[in-house]
């Protein structure tokens, strides 16, 4: 195991809703810990800043993951909650879950009502989560209260990191955007220690599954010049999605979005991406879509504007509790955003707005 799988295992099995990200919030310091001066605003997103002189560059990605909240809990002992961030309803019934309440984290699996009591045309509809709870195995309100769970405690996807085909396939939770973190702290450790023409901030944002918050108070502590949003893309090569909703391929490189829901990324800065990957001969796939937006949808607008663009690792089934992301896309991204960085001095930085 090498340094890059470690902080991916240590970041993807590291526990952080939106707004409960102190666990992630103090690994990603703990990396950073001897790269830059630290800084944070007022709702939990970390600044690390290194250089001393040139543009503002922001690199952000998101600590928060997706999640749940315990919204109740019933008179049998089971939990009721709510989600924090985007969930399909499918991909939830039968998930190990673990409450993290202030004695200690509890494991839970998430159920519903069994078919074998459902009438046949009840059999075939989708559960919805408003249907869910959470069994922790408590027999009785009292008992789960004695355990310490209270309504509000955070709920995380329960699962482990593991390593697959030819060493180079990862499989683990919450790689949106906890890949994107570790492209962060990667970054920020290399140019640390090497010359850049600018001043480099690394920023891990909180909130961006429920609204992209940190994202609009981290631009605003950091005031940047220039952003690149680090991300999991959705990749297109599984079952049933059309290349004209996604080409993006496991393996195949990092991607760059050329459209989202909120942003449409700079075009003198999109088109640097693509110039430096061409001389650098790293393949480079393209994603548009609207039916999601980054950190860059909220930085991008700034103060009089933001020139943004975002670098995606591909990513097969996020919103889920595991993805799948090939080692290959990691360090080609990598290549990519530090070849960039290296090439953002005053000129160009202010040539992305002429």
């Amino acid at each position: 195991m090498d340094s890059t799988e470690r902080l991916l295992r240590e970041l993807s099995e590291t526990h952080g809703v939106p707004g409960h990200e102190t666990e992630i919030r103090a690994v990603v310091r703990r990396h950073l810990q001897d790269s830059g001066r630290f800084d944070h605003d007022r709702i939990g997103s970390l600044v690390c800043r290194t250089g001393q002189a040139g543009p503002r560059v922001m690199i952000a990605a998101h600590m928060d993951e997706i999640g749940f909240m315990v919204k109740l809990i019933t008179e049998e002992g089971c939990l009721r909650f709510l989600p924090l961030g985007g969930w399909w309803d499918q991909v939830l019934l039968g998930q190990r879950v673990v409450i993290k309440t202030h004695q200690g984290d509890l494991p839970g699996v998430i159920g519903a009502k069994p078919p074998h009591v459902l009438p046949q045309e009840e059999r075939k509809k989708v559960i919805e989560l408003k249907d869910m709870y959470i069994d922790v195995g408590f027999t009785s309100k009292a008992q789960a209260e004695e355990a310490g769970v209270r309504p509000g405690d955070p709920v995380v996807p329960d699962a482990h990191f593991q390593v697959t085909i030819n060493n180079k396939v990862y499989m683990g939770k919450a790689f949106d955007d906890r890949v994107g973190l570790a492209l962060l702290i990667d970054a920020v450790k290399h140019f640390s220690s090497a010359s850049h023409p600018n001043i480099l901030y690394g920023v891990g944002t909180v909130m961006e599954e429920v609204g992209l918050r940190g994202a609009k108070t981290s631009a605003s502590l950091v005031d940047p010049d220039a952003a690149i949003i680090l991300e999991a893309d959705i990749c297109g090569d599984v079952p049933g999605i059309k290349p004209e909703e996604s080409n993006v391929k496991l393996g195949g490189g990092p991607s760059l979005v050329l459209l989202e829901a909120r942003m449409i990324p700079n075009v003198k800065f999109r088109d640097l991406v693509m110039d430096v990957a061409r001389l650098l001969d790293i393949p480079l796939q393209f994603s548009a879509g609207l039916g999601g937006s980054t950190d860059g949808g909220q930085i991008h607008l700034h103060g009089c504007g933001v020139p943004t663009i975002v670098l995606g690792v591909p990513t097969r089934h996020i919103h889920s509790h595991v993805g799948i992301m090939h080692r290959d896309d990691y360090d080609r991204t990598l290549q990519l955003l530090i070849a960039l960085i290296e090439r953002l001095d005053e000129t160009v930085v202010q040539g992305f707005s002429q």
